[in-house]
Order: structure tokens, then sequence, then C-alpha cells
């Protein structure tokens, strides 16, 4: 291992959605990981819906949308487009640092996101979007369907109106983890990555019985503490918490001891 390699040996599994994966992969290899690219999420269009179009018909209305993912920011922008430009009232809000680059990316400058962590409950904590500042005011959620509702009870206890847009779901996969179990099994893989807990109840199901027998050796690299407590966390031997990006995932890895 160089300051080049940083990941020299490292075998590493890459869960997300296969786009992002695979974009993933290729700084990764740089720094010298073997990469196993194996969605345990993926990302759908849902059909239209009155629901759906009646809530981007009344966004000008609203003081805020908060966006929980990049998929939201992708799809959600897409769909709002349908009812003309984005409304200049219309702030906009992040959870996490890859959803307010997206936001960024897409023309947006004054991107309301925290800084430190990257879950609701940051968001949450922003003085934007505390009582004296959203009470009384109209909050648009972009999310995939049947997301968690801790974001809407938090804002609408502190007097916000709050609507759901929800533009895509969440499915789990049909993958063959036979090449993974393999590749496991030659001691080829160290260590997990997740972004979701929705994506680790995926990978855990996916494996299987062979499968989960390996995680007690293995590292399991997530985006904050809220997944790291999980139930099925329990099986790995280790917990790593990544910053965000390539970079935040590379440090992490580069913290575990492989053998040549």
């Amino acid at each position: 291992m160089s300051a080049a390699t940083p990941l020299a040996g490292v075998g590493v599994v890459i869960t997300r959605p296969r786009a992002a994966a695979e974009a993933l992969a290729a700084p990764l290899a740089r720094a010298g990981a073997r990469v196993f690219v194996f969605p345990a999420l993926a990302i759908e269009d849902l059909p239209p819906s009155d629901t759906l179009e009646a809530a981007l018909a009344r966004l000008p209305e609203c003081s805020l949308a908060i966006f929980v993912s990049a998929h939201a920011v992708e799809k959600g922008l897409a769909a709002a487009k349908r009812h003309g430009a984005w409304p200049k009232s219309t702030r906009v809000a992040a959870i996490g640092e890859a959803t307010a680059q997206a936001l960024r990316n897409s023309g947006f400058d004054a991107v309301i996101s925290p800084h430190e962590r990257h879950d609701s409950e940051a968001l949450l904590a922003r003085a934007e979007l505390q009582p004296r500042r959203v009470a009384g005011e109209d909050i648009t959620v972009f999310r995939g369907a049947g997301g968690l509702e801790r974001l809407k009870e938090v804002l609408e206890e502190r007097g916000a109106k709050v609507r759901y847009a929800e533009c895509y779901r969440r499915v789990r996969p049909k993958s063959d983890p036979q090449p993974l179990l393999a590749a496991w099994s030659r001691g080829q893989v160290h260590a997990v990555s997740v972004l979701s807990a929705e994506t680790l109840e995926n990978f855990v199901a996916m494996i299987g019985a062979e499968g989960c027998e390996r995680l007690a050796a293995s590292a399991l690299v997530v985006p904050h503490e809220t997944i790291a407590a999980h139930r099925e966390a329990r099986r790995f031997g280790r917990v790593l918490i990544a910053a965000h990006g390539a970079e935040g995932l590379t440090h992490a890895l580069s913290q575990l001891k492989v053998a040549p």
C-alpha cells in the first residue's frame, strides 16, 4: 500500500444503484481497491398520479422544497418542469451533500443543507427549519414512494404544512449473488458500503444464509450513525462511518488492515 494506492488489496462491495455504483467504482479502483458492483437497490419511475400533479401545481405556494436524495432531485425536477420554470420564491433544501450537490449541478446556488451529518435530523437542526421560521409555511418534500415519516412529522409539529411529491420508487434488484459469494470465499471481499437502511436490509436478504456467514469477518461502511445502529449492522465484525463521496469512502476503507 502506498500514498498513491491507499486501498491496495482491499475488496469492497458497492451496493448503490448501478449507475451510481459504477461511477464510484472508478476512483476506488484508482486508489487500488478491488471493487465489486452489486446493486442492492434500484430506482424506478412512478406512473403519473393525481397526487403528484397536485403537489407540483401548488409548488409556487411553497416557501421550501426539500429533496431527500439525489434521485429525488433528478426525478423531482424533471416532473416539476412539466409545470413550468421553478418558482423563484421556493427555496430548496437537501438531506446530504450528494443531494445538495445534485441541486447545485441543476442550477440552484443557495441550497439549505447540513454540513457535518447527512440525515434528516441534521437538516431539521438547521436554523432555517426551526419553528419560528417554518410555522404556517407550505413545504413540499420530494421523495420516493413510502419513505420515512420523521421529516414530515417534525415539521408539522413545528407548525408547517407539509405535502409529499413522490416521484420514484425503490425496488430490490434481482441480482445473482453467486459471483460475489465466490469472491468472498476466495478472501477477496473485506468491506461492504451501503447508503441506507433499506439498502442494508436488501443486501442481507440478497446474499442469503451463505453470504451472511461471511459478514462477521467483514466491515460495513455507512454514512452516519443511524445506519450503524441498524439491527443488520450487528452482523458485521466492524462498522465504519465514512464522510461524503469517494474521498470519504477511501479514507474509511484505508483504516482496514488487509493481508497482502
